[in-house]
């Protein structure tokens, strides 16, 4: 029988098949706005028409940061495009424009840790973003959207693996094992908690 939770993450590097190893299905998605809301909006469809619908969503990734150290676990509560730029038209980066969803969707806190603010977008991110946010990722905003508009507890936690500079891209391979096992510990608080 499928869990009533669906764990999402953009990619099994992330998660070093600790997950699997306890028995917990993982939806990888791939990297990037688009194959986070087509994976994830597929998802939640097919287990709707089995009738096996999802109590909550759990987003758990590796994320760069100019505002948390390296090896901090956070857990993002607040959601933004950092890459949305209809700026030409007058309109403040980050919003998506005609729309009546908030620039910033929030979540409630479940767990016992730093909150932030994560910024998404289709970029491995660099130098600090314009669009205010603590975290930089490439999936959570588009999975928070997904379940903003159709009403599922989401909660995401990101694990610092660099910042965000020239040498993002070795942090990151080197402290891939770290975050999967934070990662591990983070959702098995989760479970608690529904």
């Amino acid at each position: 029988m499928d869990s009533p939770f669906l764990v999402v993450i953009a990619m099994k590097e992330e998660s070093q098949g600790l997950f699997e190893k306890d028995g917990v299905q993982v939806l990888y998605t791939g990297l990037g706005k688009v194959n986070a809301t087509y994976h994830l909006t597929r998802a939640l469809t097919e287990r709707r028409a089995l009738d096996r619908p999802v109590k909550a969503v759990f987003n758990f990734g590796t994320a760069g940061s100019f505002t948390f150290a390296t090896h901090s676990l956070v857990e993002c509560n607040g959601f933004v495009q950092r890459d949305m730029d209809v700026s030409a038209l007058g309109i403040p980066q980050g919003v998506t424009p005609f729309e009546s969803i908030p620039k910033k969707i929030t979540m409630p806190q479940r767990l016992s840790l730093t909150t932030g603010t994560c910024g998404t977008g289709d970029r491995f991110e660099t130098s600090k973003p314009i669009v205010e946010c603590d975290v930089v990722d490439m999936e959570a905003y588009a999975f928070a959207k997904i379940c903003w508009l159709e009403k599922i507890p989401f909660v995401a936690v990101k694990y610092i693996t660099d910042g965000s500079d020239h040498n993002a891209h070795n942090d990151w391979q080197a402290n891939l094992p770290f975050a999967a096992k934070a990662f591990v510990g983070a959702y098995k608080d989760l479970i608690s908690l529904f």
